[in-house]
């Protein structure tokens, strides 16, 4: 499975940053997360309850950054068991290039699963995963709002239509996420 989009982001490049690599924040924007803690040197361990189609579940599994080059990119290396509802696995690359509006959050993710979560069919999970993004990156503008208000004082009602996700080939879900937005879609094929 692949997805691959963009966002802008009205705060700079370094508070993007900043929030991608906050455990905190991220445990607050991705929806059913339920545990996302430090377990070392750019690593993680994360829990989220999820429901795709008719299968419900809790994944735990482990994300690991690499290849980073603060505070513009990294690669995001996950994979995640759910029982008998299945595994997932895969990575993300991640960058952060700054505008005149903020920062364009630019993400590429490489996802695969098993089990039965599978057997729900590619389209299910495609919908899951679109409205699992489409929640991260609005949970995430919230929080950066509240985090920087100043910044989106500023904001202009033309970035508002550049904030499209843009996806080809097939359409998984997105985790965390940027980091963040890719790890929320990584959870739901764990």
């Amino acid at each position: 499975m692949e997805m691959q989009g963009t966002r802008q982001l009205a705060i700079t490049q370094q508070q993007s940053w900043d929030a991608l690599n906050d455990p905190e924040v991220l445990r607050q924007c991705i929806s059913g997360c339920e545990k996302l803690e430090s377990s070392g040197d750019n690593q993680y361990t994360m829990a989220v309850a999820l429901k795709v189609g008719p299968l419900a579940a809790r994944f735990a599994g482990k994300i690991a950054l690499s290849e980073i080059v603060a505070p513009s990119s990294y690669t995001i290396s996950f994979e995640g068991q759910g029982g008998p509802a299945g595994f997932g696995k895969g990575s993300a690359k991640v960058s952060l290039t700054p505008n005149d509006h903020g920062v364009d959050l630019a993400y590429a993710v490489h996802a695969s699963v098993g089990g039965k979560i599978a057997q729900v069919g590619q389209r299910l999970i495609d919908g899951v995963a679109k409205s699992m993004a489409e929640d991260f990156f609005k949970r995430f503008d919230e929080e950066m709002q509240k985090r920087h208000p100043e910044a989106y004082a500023q904001k202009t009602p033309s970035t508002d239509k550049e904030q499209q996700v843009k996806s080809g080939g097939i359409k998984p879900w997105m985790w965390l996420a940027a980091g963040a937005a890719l790890i929320a879609l990584y959870l739901l094929l764990r």
